[in-house]
This record gives structure tokens, C-alpha cells and sequence, in this order.
């Protein structure tokens, strides 16, 4: 699938005497006197459609308003889009093809862990550049991925700290899909809980396979066990059955506040909300760094614009605000190099900065390639939308390889 994006026979490029194309790009990628071929490689089809179409949305919009701006050094952007299909050889397969045949300047893609990992050897032995757009375990850096979403101290640690402060919660249910994302944020979760949450214990722990949709049994657990805290990383398409089954056996958040329990999830945004249906989920918490009722003007303009471009009804989560980032800061950072070469992009991105960010601002770490971002706990809200009810002071450092935690 590809498909040109505001490019035209009769665009000339204003800036081509100040950036020939001999020079800013000697490695061969697919980049002309007028274009720059990019690639998007998410999963469109199969149970990570639900969560990923956003994100594919998030880029497209992007993408136009960079054309629509002039593009990149002065070449509109074209784009490639291949279908990861939810598989995590076929990410692979695609990734390949996108940097070997395809030749193009940069990739926006992935969403779990499972397909980042599948691909990141193929970016590395390439040498091409990934923008990753999902909050993510961390323990990983690499100088060809620019990490657009959380890792684990920016949301993970962060929001068990609040429900341990501000909701009273000592006992912990993990829950998870079963795949490397959930599993090693769990296992991060459970090590600040036992040794850094003063009286706090984990007390079950359960994971199920991607597209899952039974849960009877693990509903039957949780009642048991009673925790404070149901901490549930669930995605993609599962989270329909998960949170339809809770609410069929009762466990509500009104029922749970009666108790002092709480839900909190970091795999749930307005994405999956619109799958599973606001009122399945009214009063449960997410704790992430964007929702879409953020009040600011970026945030705004953001949305305005993505309604505008892909409907009224459509929705924003967090992973599809941190998609949109990528382009931006991929654009920001071939503006400082001078240059579309990948060596010149890695060394350059260090300090890139994006003030319009809907978020509200971001900035690319110093040496490790993730973003400087804010966490918030969002309260789920009968329309499928959060509100705000908590947010980090400051920006909080990202720390891909805490201390304590491995």
C-alpha cells in the first residue's frame, strides 16, 4: 500500500540550492530534488487494529500539515504504509522491506513491545530510524529508535505511587496479556511495590493470551482476593471482553470504591473506550501522559484538526498523541542536521524539542532517545473520555534503565 501525500509533479523545491540533494542525503535513501519517501508500519488488521488505526490517523495528520507547511528541507513527504497485521514475523518482513527495497528516510511504527523487539535487529543491522509512539517497559536505548511514549518511571512507578498515596491501596492484582510488554511492566511493578511501597504486597498475578476473551475465571480470582488495587495491562481487542465481563459480574468502580478498591490500567485510552463502551468503564482510572480533554491550546488545535481530517466521532488516546509527535520531531531534527542521512539524525536529536506538542511540550533526552513528559491520572468518564484529576509537577526525566528494577 502506498500512497503520496500533497506531492505534485509541479512543486519545485525553494531550498534545493541551499540543500542539494548530494548532499543532504549520501546513503541512498529514497529522497529526490522534491520528495522524501517515509514509512508507516502498524497494524491495521487483526486484534491490534483497534489500537493502532489511531496511531496510523495521528502520522497521516501530521504528515499533511508538514506538506502543507512546505515539508522537509524543502521536499513534500511521501509515505509507504505496510500492514504489520497484529504478527510479529509479518513486522518484520515489513520493516525489511521498508529499509531494503523501499530505501525510505525514516519509519513511524509498531505498538507493542513484541513488534518493536521483532524489528529492532532489522533497524539496527540497516541502520534505519524508528519512531516508536508507545508508553513501553523500558529497559532499552538504541540509537535507532526515538522513543515518542512512556517508559516504566514515567508510568508505571508514577502511577502506583498514587494509587498507593492518594487511594490508600497495599494490595496489588496484576493482570496482563501475555506477551513481553505486560509481563516485564508486572514484573517492574511488583519490584516497586514490595520493595519501595512501605506495607504493600502483590497478591495474584495473571496473564492471558493476545485476543483473549474468557475471563470468567480471572474475574472469579479477583473477587477472591479482594485487592485495593486491580492493576490491569490488557490490550488491544481483549479489553472489550475484560472490562464488558467486569461489568456483567458486577465489579464496577461504584462497587469497588464501596470496598476502597480501585482499577487502574496503563493499556486503556479513549482508543479502546470507543470499542468497549464508556459506561463498561465509568470511574476506573488510567494513568498516561495525554488525554484528549487535556485544556490547553495545543491540545486543542490537535484535536480540531484530527476531528476535522478523520470525523467528529473519531477519539484520541495517548498512543495516537504520541504517533503524532513523530513526524514533528523527525522534522525538527532533519531541520538541525541539515540532512535526512540516518548517522545524522541519530547524533542529532539530543535536545529536539516540540513546543506545539498537544501533550503540551516534550523534548528528546540527552543521550538515551526517550521524551522528557508529564504523568497524569485520568478518571474514566461515562462519554469515553477522561478527567484529569492528577498530574506530575514537572517534566519527569526519562530513566530507561532505573536502578533496583532489573
Amino acid at each position: 500500500m502506498a500512497g503520496a501525500v500533497g506531492a505534485s509533479a509541479e512543486w519545485t523545491n525553494p531550498v534545493l540550492d541551499k540543500y542539494p540533494t548530494d548532499k543532504v542525503n549520501t546513503t541512498g535513501l529514497m529522497v529526490t530534488d522534491t520528495t522524501v519517501t517515509v514509512g508507516q508500519l502498524h497494524s491495521v488488521t487483526g486484534t491490534m487494529a483497534i489500537s493502532e488505526t489511531g496511531s496510523v490517523e495521528a502520522e497521516r495528520l501530521a504528515i499533511k500539515q508538514i506538506n502543507d507547511m512546505g515539508g522537509v528541507l524543502g521536499r513534500k513527504i511521501e509515505i509507504i504504509q505496510e500492514d504489520g497485521a497484529s504478527d510479529w514475523p509479518t513486522f518484520a518482513e515489513k520493516a525489511r522491506k521498508l529499509l531494503v527495497s523501499d530505501k525510505v528516510g525514516t519509519v513511524f511504527g509498531c505498538w507493542t513491545s513484541a513488534s518493536r523487539k521483532a524489528v529492532l535487529p532489522i533497524f539496527e543491522k540497516e541502520n534505519g530510524m524508528l519512531y516508536y509512539p508507545t508508553f513501553y517497559e523500558g529497559l532499552e536505548a538504541s540509537k535507532n529508535v526515538i522513543y515518542t511514549g512512556q517508559e516504566a518511571t514515567q508510568q508505571i512507578l508514577w502511577g502506583l505511587d498514587w494509587a498507593h498515596e492518594e487511594k490508600g491501596a497495599k494490595t496489588f492484582f496484576l493482570i496482563g496479556s501475555d506477551y513481553i510488554w505486560p509481563r516485564t511492566s508486572n514484573k517492574i511493578a511488583r519490584i516497586h511495590i514490595e520493595r519501595f511501597l512501605k506495607g504493600c504486597k502483590v497478591v495474584g498475578e495473571e496473564y492471558y493470551p493476545l485476543g483473549h476473551t474468557q475471563f470468567g475465571s480471572l474475574i472469579n480470582k479477583v473477587k477472591l482476593k479482594k485487592p485495593d488495587c486491580i492493576y490491569s495491562i490488557i490490550v488491544g481487542g481483549s479489553n472489550v471482553a475484560w472490562y464488558k465481563q467486569l461489568n456483567a459480574a458486577g465489579i464496577t468502580a461504584d462497587s469497588l470504591a464501596k470496598r476502597g478498591q480501585i482499577l487502574l490500567t496503563i493499556s486503556t485510552t479513549e482508543d479502546e473506550i470507543l470499542g468497549i463502551g464508556g459506561a463498561n468503564v465509568e470511574g476506573f482510572y488510567a494513568c498516561m501522559k495525554y488525554f484528549q480533554s487535556l485544556d490547553n491550546e495545543n491540545n486543542k488545535k490537535f484535536v480540531a484538526a484530527f476531528k476535522e481530517m478523520w470525523g467528529s466521532d473519531s477519539v484520541i488516546g495517548d498512543v495516537t498523541q504520541a504517533a503524532y509527535l513523530g513526524p514533528w520531531l523527525w522534522k525538527a531534527t532533519v531541520e538541525k542536521a541539515g540532512s535526512f542521512d540516518i548517522d545524522a539524525i541519530s547524533a542529532a536529536s539530543g535536545g529536539v524539542e516540540f513546543k506545539e506538542a498537544p501533550e503540551g511540550y516534550v523534548r528528546i533526552h540527552d543521550t538515551n532517545n526517550h521524551l522528557w513528559s508529564k504523568a497524569r491520572i485520568g478518571k474514566m468518564l461515562a462519554n469515553g473520555q477522561f478527567e484529569v484529576i492528577a498530574e506530575s509537577p514537572e517534566l519527569i526525566e526519562p530513566n530507561p534503565f532505573p536502578e533496583g528494577y532489573k
